[in-house]
Order: structure tokens, then sequence, then C-alpha cells
């Protein structure tokens, strides 16, 4: 390609050029230009935890994979949207894609929802990096048939906790009931799972 064709087509993009951070005003930094809210992996799943049980926001993430929408745009969408407003630096935001996305698949499986993981890509990359194929199948087996998300990935509080969330009936009946062959079950087994989650007996 010409050079100036390529720099033509550059100069129409809305992108910073280079440098132009350091003309920033040192008095107004950008929330990710501060130390960062959340500096281990514990203290930001317990932020993410609560950001995805709101109530608006765990109703539209819950139907948006109900929709099909893959798990891992929506996981990297989150989590670099709290990076931006200074949640943490760039280290910890890969840190936390694997819980990140095991917390959402859990909270899924309570709706007995089918998770999309990627989309049936061929390559799945989060922030330009490849995600490795066997951390793949791994959320891909916990978001399968049996539903079964690692437990470790919840603390107890945040696994009762779960059960308190509402049970969104629109959502149970889209993924329970079809026009042709009406669900009979009582509504109180539609409207209260059990959850796959909880730990066993002695546990």
């Amino acid at each position: 390609m010409d050079s100036q064709v390529y720099n033509d087509e550059m100069s129409k993009m809305d992108r910073p050029i280079p440098g132009m951070s350091l003309t920033n005003d040192p008095e107004n930094p950008a929330p990710y230009e501060k130390p960062t809210e959340f500096t281990n992996v514990h203290e930001a799943c317990q932020y993410l935890w609560s950001l995805v049980t709101e109530d608006e926001t765990y109703e539209g993430l819950m139907t948006g994979l109900s929709k099909g929408v893959p798990l891992m745009p929506i996981v990297e969408t989150i989590l670099f949207d709290e990076f931006q407003q200074g949640k943490w630096n760039p280290d910890l935001m890969l840190m936390l894609i694997e819980p990140f996305s095991y917390m959402i698949i859990a909270l899924a499986e309570r709706l007995d929802i089918d998770v999309d993981i990627d989309g049936e890509e061929d390559e799945v990359e989060v922030f330009g990096v490849s995600v490795k194929e066997e951390k793949l199948n791994k959320l891909r087996e916990a978001a399968g048939p049996a539903k079964k998300a690692p437990v470790s990935f919840l603390t107890q509080e945040q696994l009762a906790e779960m059960k308190s969330l509402p049970s969104i009936p629109s959502l149970l009946e889209s993924n329970q009931t079809s026009p042709e062959t009406p669900n009979t079950q009582p509504e109180e087994q539609i409207t209260q799972q059990p959850s796959l989650m909880a730990p066993t007996e002695g546990q």
C-alpha cells in the first residue's frame, strides 16, 4: 500500500496519536491513570459478584446469555469497562477472566440457561491474548449439559446469596416451556430450582 494512502486512512480513525497521553493535565488524570482500587483477585472477585448480582445488571446479563450471546465477549466488556474506571490494572484484569467466567456460569446454571462460551470460534482471544484450549474446554464442560461450575470459585456467602436472587420467571419460561408442550410442573418447582452449586452434605 502506498504510504500516503495509508497515512490518509489512519488519519480518519478516531485514535490517539503517540505521546498524546503526555499532554493530559496531570491534575486531572483519567481513572485508569490513578492508583487502582483493587490489587488482589479475591477483593476484585467480591466486587464483581456484587456488580453482576445487582438487579438490573443480573437480569440483563441472564437475558443476554439466554438469547445466545457468547460468554467471553461479555466477560471482556465488563472487565475492560471496570479497568477504565480505575478498578484494576491490566495484569489483574487478565487474572480475573477465569474466576469471573465461572461466576457467570454459576448464575446461569441456577436458571438452567445454556451458556455459549465462545460462539464456536476456532481461536478465542480476550484482550488480544489467546485463551488456552485447555481452559476453554474446562469452561465448556462447566457450562455443558451437566452444568457443574466449580464451587471453589464462590464463597459460602456467595452461594447463600445466590439462592435469594430473583428467578426471573420470563427467562425460566423461555428455557423450560414451549407452546407445543406446556410445562405441567407445579409453579414452586419452576421458580425454585435447586442449585447444583450448593456444597454436598458434610462439607
